[in-house]
């Protein structure tokens, strides 16, 4: 397939605003995918990718090398590049112009492919060593000399991560059924999402999709390859828990930590993965040896939450404690011995070859005991009751508390494990405290002593539907002067500049990428952010490298609050 084909249906979908607009350009362009046999790796280039999203690969491509690479194939200088950059704001945008004017004297005719697209962008994970920048601009440059104007706009915002098309997970979803099933086939939707909830991978479940239900309720997973967790919903009160789940019900800790999800597989290979699928395998090497010592079956994935300790006094510590070890690439060993967690593992979803997310979770749970020994500080079962006794599940949720955790889980004993999903089978419930999970999507430098650093933050939240990022407030309390504070604005400038899209005057604009906690005061209605709510006097207070931007706060959960906060006064 012409690569120019696929750049068309960019074109409509930036065009289209509604998600039914989408899924109905999308539909169509997998209807001509499936009858010309092409590639079904196509399909990742529509998310800006070329490898499944369990994938931890990136492209490692800055807008400086973006830019070099933009001054080989045009022959303009740095200067001049750099110069359009801040008029256009729009690095994709420079390219296009950039290749419009070099080729508006000769009728030009797309040779370029997918397949040699697709090729080209994989390399440039691989190349290490000496001369890497020179080869990763070479590849580049490549591409963009055989690209039409509309291709070079794509290609570099492919790179950049930022192709401004609106597709999320969800649309390509409802595309996938559009294309193989009919809109109207309700079973199809889901039996489609708990595919790709399984292999998070949509050329697979496309593929098995083309060929009917049946081989999609055939698509398994297995020890090795990251899973989708499930998630949980708020409960008001104990009583609210009961509600929901039933009685009895099994009440847990809720851990100030981070999913860990655990694999071994036949050949004995331990993996471990955070919710946000990055094998963290390396950065957690004490785990794998409890693993070896303390679980006592051959095949497996456990559900957990690691959390991390003071040695010395023995007390759990708060997330932001550890959460610098998961991306960490050096010192590992130090980082393990400064930084302990001990594992508390609470679902057993795979098992000595067989799935067990059709299982009740009262067996999975009792058949996790059964084979785990417990070590404190090392590797233990959750601590759990089981009970239809409110009083009591009060008793456990104020021992929760006093032990340092920050609430308590309630669980439906019969239910299944639903991956991906945030369903009432499994609650939270932890004291009343105004938070969201949020994503920084641009940044303002300071002044004065601040100069420098970005030290002002502009938040969103998502719209579940469209997958559109919407802005919420801007949040600059709580991040610390001086990084053995806390996070400081020089940690927060770091993170955030090799992240920047635009600049102009003191704001950037940034890759969705990084999303922290921020609690705040109260919501309020807002003409001025599009999520049309602001947050009042937002704060600051955790990194949270463990999550992405699906994890983050939805318009509907605001609404929710806000509704709730309404109804209070």
């Amino acid at each position: 397939m012409r690569y120019s084909e696929i750049c068309k249906v960019y074109e409509q979908l930036e065009k289209t605003s509604s998600r039914l607009g989408k899924t109905e350009i999308l539909a169509k362009f997998l209807k001509e995918l499936k009858q010309k046999h092409e590639s079904l790796e196509i399909i990742y280039l529509l998310q800006g990718r070329v490898w499944p999203d369990y994938e931890e690969k990136e492209f490692g491509i800055s807008q400086q090398l973006s830019i070099k690479a933009l001054e080989k194939a045009s022959g303009l200088s740095n200067e001049e590049i750099v110069k359009k950059f801040k008029k256009i704001g729009d690095l994709g945008g420079v390219a296009e112009e950039l290749i419009k004017n070099k080729k508006q004297s000769t009728l030009f005719s797309s040779k370029l492919t997918t397949a040699k697209v697709l090729e080209n962008l994989k390399k440039l994970p691989e190349l290490t060593g000496k001369g890497t920048v020179e080869r990763k601009i070479s590849l580049i440059a490549e591409l963009l000399s055989d690209a039409s104007p509309i291709e070079a706009k794509y290609i570099i915002r492919t790179l950049l991560n930022d192709l401004r098309i609106g597709v999320g997970s969800g649309v390509l979803r409802d595309a996938i059924v559009w294309s193989c099933f009919s809109k109207e086939d309700k079973e199809a939707y889901d039996l489609v999402q708990s595919a790709y909830d399984k292999v998070t991978d949509f050329a697979l479940v496309f593929e098995k999709a083309c060929k009917g239900k049946n081989e999609l309720e055939k698509i398994e997973f297995g020890p090795g390859q990251p899973i989708k967790v499930m998630l949980a919903l708020k409960a008001e009160s104990i009583a609210d828990g009961f509600e929901r789940c039933g009685k009895p019900a099994a009440f847990e800790l809720k851990y100030d930590g981070f999913r860990m999800i655990i694999n071994k597989d036949d050949n004995g290979n331990i993996k471990i993965f955070t919710r946000r699928l990055d094998d963290v395998t390396k950065q957690f090497p004490e785990v794998k040896e409890y693993v070896k010592k303390f679980v006592n079956a051959k095949t497996f994935i456990i559900d957990s939450e690691a959390v991390g300790y003071d040695k010395k006094t023995k007390k759990y510590l708060p997330f932001q404690n550890i959460s610098q070890r998961i991306k960490r690439k050096y010192d590992i060993e130090k980082m393990s011995q400064e930084f302990p967690v001990e594992v508390n593992a609470f679902d057993l979803i795979y098992y000595n070859g067989k799935s067990l997310i059709n299982e009740p979770f009262k067996k999975r749970s009792e058949l996790l005991r059964e084979i785990i020994k417990n070590e404190k500080w090392k590797f233990v079962a959750a601590k759990q009751i089981i009970t239809d006794n409110e009083k009591e599940a009060e008793e456990f949720y104020k021992e929760a508390l006093k032990e340092g955790e920050e609430g308590i889980m309630i669980k439906n004993l019969s239910s299944p494990y639903k991956p991906g999903a945030r369903v009432g089978y499994m609650l939270k419930f932890k004291p009343s405290m105004n938070e969201f999970d949020l994503v920084i999507t641009g940044a303002e430098y300071g002044t004065g002593k601040r100069a420098g650093w970005l030290t002002s933050f502009d938040i969103a939240c998502r719209d579940p539907e469209t997958n559109e990022l919407l802005d919420i407030g801007k949040v600059s309390t709580g991040v610390k002067e001086k990084s053995e504070e806390g996070t400081s604005y020089e940690d927060m400038t770091k993170l955030l500049k090799p992240l920047v899209i635009s600049e102009k005057g003191r704001s950037v604009k940034v890759k969705p990428e990084v999303v922290i906690t921020v609690v705040y005061q109260d919501i309020q209605k807002s003409p001025s952010y599009s999520s049309g709510f602001a947050l009042r006097f937002p704060r600051f207070t955790a990194l949270r490298p463990d999550r992405t931007v699906s994890d983050i706060a939805t318009i509907d959960e605001v609404e929710r609050e806000y509704k709730k906060a309404m109804r209070k006064k």
